[in-house]
């Protein structure tokens, strides 16, 4: 598996992001073959998207004035990640641990990296569609069969660090399931399945940085995935209540987030 990365010029709400990433992968004498894979952060399908939101245009709660005094947090932070989180688990400070779209992440997913002063980045409204929208457009322009992954950081229990997450994927199946194989000595595997999208999501992030790196955009080539037209999004996801993690959080207090 080979990844290249692609730098971009700074990207703007309203802009044309396929254009965008296209001229910069020929800028950069590269050219998108067949059965490649586009992985885009999250937070320059958001910027296209108009996913961003002014600090000083909310008025927060009381509960998120309670939440923010209590995990070190700016009110008008908390109170957006009320609205974007379907519960709150919790805390540590700078961070709330949320229930965002099925997904276990920190401040579901609002941001204020790499974006302009006093405002913050959400996640795209569907990042399946966007994912969907961004590969029928690629084949529109260039003829090209390939997979896109909308990716995003996240972290992981007891473990110090941010790796990558997809959050919508099209064009290749994300999850291979070995349940039901043999393994080397002909043991039953029962339950494990191969989170691949993610996995590959964590390889770009490793080249895009978390920082200034202005690389919003990886080349993904000869990844073993298999290519399909039609994804269901829901295999990478978990019932919260067959979650090993959530399910025991479950059982704690949570707080809805509205």
């Amino acid at each position: 598996m080979q990844l290249f990365k692609v730098s971009t010029k700074l990207i703007k709400p309203g802009d044309n992001l396929v254009k965008i990433i296209l001229e910069a992968i020929e800028k950069q004498k590269l050219a998108i073959e067949d059965g490649d894979l586009l992985a885009i952060t999250s937070k320059v399908v958001a910027t296209v998207e108009r996913r961003l939101k002014k600090l000083s245009s909310v008025k927060p709660s009381e509960k998120a004035k309670k939440l923010a005094k209590q995990y070190d947090l700016e009110p008008s932070f908390v109170e957006i990640v009320l609205q974007e989180s379907k519960l709150i688990y919790g805390g540590v400070s700078k961070a709330l641990l949320t229930l965002k779209d099925n997904v276990l992440t920190a401040n579901a997913g609002v941001d204020h990296k790499n974006v302009p002063k006093g405002y913050v980045a959400l996640w795209p409204e569907n990042p399946q569609k966007s994912a969907e929208k961004i590969r029928k457009e690629i084949l529109e322009r260039t003829g090209k069969q390939v997979g896109v992954l909308i990716i995003d950081s996240r972290v992981t229990p007891l473990r110090m660090g941010t790796t990558g997450l997809a959050l919508g994927i099209a064009g290749f199946e994300p999850v291979r399931d070995y349940r039901f194989d043999k393994d080397l000595y002909n043991n039953s595997i029962y339950i494990t399945r191969h989170a691949v999208a993610d996995d590959i999501a964590s390889a770009a992030h490793l080249l895009m940085g978390e920082s200034s790196e202005q690389t919003p955009v990886i080349l993904v080539r000869n990844a073993p995935v298999k290519l399909c037209g039609k994804v269901n999004s829901k295999s990478m996801l978990i019932p919260t209540k067959e979650c090993l993690f959530t399910k025991l959080i479950l059982q704690k207090s949570v707080t809805k987030s509205r």
